[in-house]
């Protein structure tokens, strides 16, 4: 916080010079390392990180989904939405993971609070991902390997066309390409062209698998309103952080995708038939000429 508020240097004054690290981070140390040591240990070995909220009834796709991310030196933050931690102390990898338990809390109002940018500031890319994504199709070093060629501040992985639940047609894969920026529709409400110039049209990413560059998150933290809720509507403000031209800069990956399966979480359950119909009509409507 030092670094937005000059006065706060000002209440450090009596630390030693040379003392003061404005930052942290979620590596985790040896209990046992000699102090002699502990100052040389900076060589940090994970330079990405995943942050998920998680319910235990998810617990064979998230497993799946940090299985993948772990093959690409991730970092692994689980947010417990039901405030079950040690149903997955059986995981090998659980004891790695940093865990954050808070009841019927939502993604971005565990993203507010403990991801600060100076906690995060290692780490290159920041993946705010939902429990319900497939990753068959997906790999998380290619990815960034992607996103940086591309020069892409913010983005998302591709959703497959098969997915259970598409809301914007700029997500869906476009097949033929690596990466997308725009979409072109000259059906329904949303009339996109070569001149949109804003979402969902161009210069949009969707709340599901957003990915970040360490300075768009710094700028998204900020644009998270403390009182944030479930986050509708944020997506289409997320390009204010872009770090410069959106249309440049927000982009969608389709040469690695997820699938989305629209699981409900937090409430707000769908009855079998109700699920059934809105999945289906949005589909066709946003699938058609794809």
């Amino acid at each position: 916080m030092a670094k937005e508020n000059p006065d706060n240097f000002s209440k450090l004054k009596g630390l030693p010079r040379g003392i003061i690290h404005a930052t942290s981070n979620f590596e985790m140390r040896p209990l046992w390392l000699p102090s002699s040591l502990r100052s040389k240990v900076s060589d940090y070995s994970n330079r990405n990180l995943l942050a998920m909220p998680v319910g235990i009834t998810q617990k064979k796709n998230v497993n799946d989904m940090v299985q993948k991310f772990l093959t690409g030196n991730f970092t692994i933050i689980l947010f417990h939405y039901d405030g079950k931690v040690d149903e997955w102390s059986d995981l090998d990898w659980s004891r790695n993971a940093i865990h954050i338990a808070a009841k019927n809390q939502t993604k971005w109002w565990f993203a507010k609070r403990f991801l600060h940018p100076d906690i995060v500031s290692i780490y290159d890319y920041i993946f705010i991902w939902d429990e319900d994504l497939g990753v068959e199709h997906f790999s998380p070093s290619r990815y960034i390997e992607i996103v940086k060629e591309e020069g892409l501040e913010i983005s998302q992985p591709a959703l497959d066309p098969g997915s259970g639940e598409i809301h914007h047609r700029i997500t869906v894969r476009a097949r033929m390409k690596k990466v997308h920026r725009r979409v072109y529709e000259l059906r329904g409400k949303t009339k996109c062209s070569e001149e949109s110039q804003g979402p969902p049209c161009t210069g949009f990413v969707e709340g599901m698998a957003p990915v970040f560059s360490r300075s768009a998150w710094f700028c998204t933290w900020h644009l998270i309103q403390n009182d944030l809720v479930h986050g509708w509507g944020m997506d289409m403000k997320l390009g204010y952080c872009a770090q410069g031209d959106r249309t440049k800069n927000v982009g969608v990956v389709d040469s690695e995708y997820v699938v989305h399966k629209g699981i409900q979480s937090l409430g707000g359950d769908l009855t079998k038939d109700a699920s059934t119909k809105t999945t289906s009509t949005v589909n066709r409507l946003l699938l058609n000429d794809i």
